[in-house]
């Protein structure tokens, strides 16, 4: 079984941490990965995109001229597709973009990713979170403790009012988040992820195969 270091707010070794075999040593999964953020960006979208096409685009019930002797091409209406202002051509209409992921799938796609960022040395774990203060400046010294550099995933165990605004205006903050509401692409797309202690060992519980 695997460990990892464990640091307090100041960056001391505060201790190792076992991690759950199931959950944090897993083979790359790269088709099933990409599958999974494919399908956590098209759930992101709201599908209420909307063009009008010529039966719907006010306008055009005359037609513009006569049908012959004026040297000009033929036309019965201003909508045209072809005209200015006139309807427009297999454009886009609402829809559902989801893409099914079934849920034994997504979970083996966190457990690929969290695998992934683990052999990176990207994920840093904390004794414990709290800005007590509740300022932004402390959360940055904390992170900068942790070498946690560049854009920075936070996952909780739990909430903390002070903490969250000291965080909120952090610019480079992907997410914060919880064991149980991960993603995939959270996980990949931050250069960092700070965890607490309580928060691995409780995505070492939910994850387990």
């Amino acid at each position: 079984m695997a460990t990892i270091s464990v640091i307090n707010k100041d960056g001391q070794p505060a201790g190792d941490l076992e991690l759950a075999a199931g959950v944090f040593d897993q083979t790359a999964k790269t088709a099933l990965v990409h599958q999974a953020v494919v399908a956590e960006q098209a759930a992101l979208r709201s599908g209420t995109h909307k063009a009008k096409t010529r039966a719907e685009v006010s306008g055009g019930g005359k037609k513009p001229w006569r049908q012959k002797g004026t040297g000009r091409a033929r036309h019965g209406s201003t909508r045209s597709p072809i005209w200015r202002h006139g309807g427009v051509t297999f454009g886009p209409v609402p829809r559902d973009h989801s893409v099914k992921l079934n849920r034994k799938m997504h979970e083996a796609a966190i457990r690929a990713a969290l695998s992934a960022r683990v052999a990176e040395n990207a994920v840093k774990v904390l004794d414990a979170l709290t800005i007590e203060s509740g300022k932004t400046k402390d959360m940055v010294r904390l992170l900068t403790n942790a070498k946690a550099e560049g854009k920075v995933l936070v996952i909780l165990d739990a909430f903390d009012e002070k903490t969250i605004l000291a965080m909120r205006n952090l610019p480079n903050l992907v997410d914060i988040t919880t064991p149980y509401d991960l993603s995939v692409y959270d996980l990949l797309n931050a250069n960092a992820i700070v965890a607490t202690r309580a928060a691995v060992e409780a995505i070492g519980e939910a994850y387990a195969k």
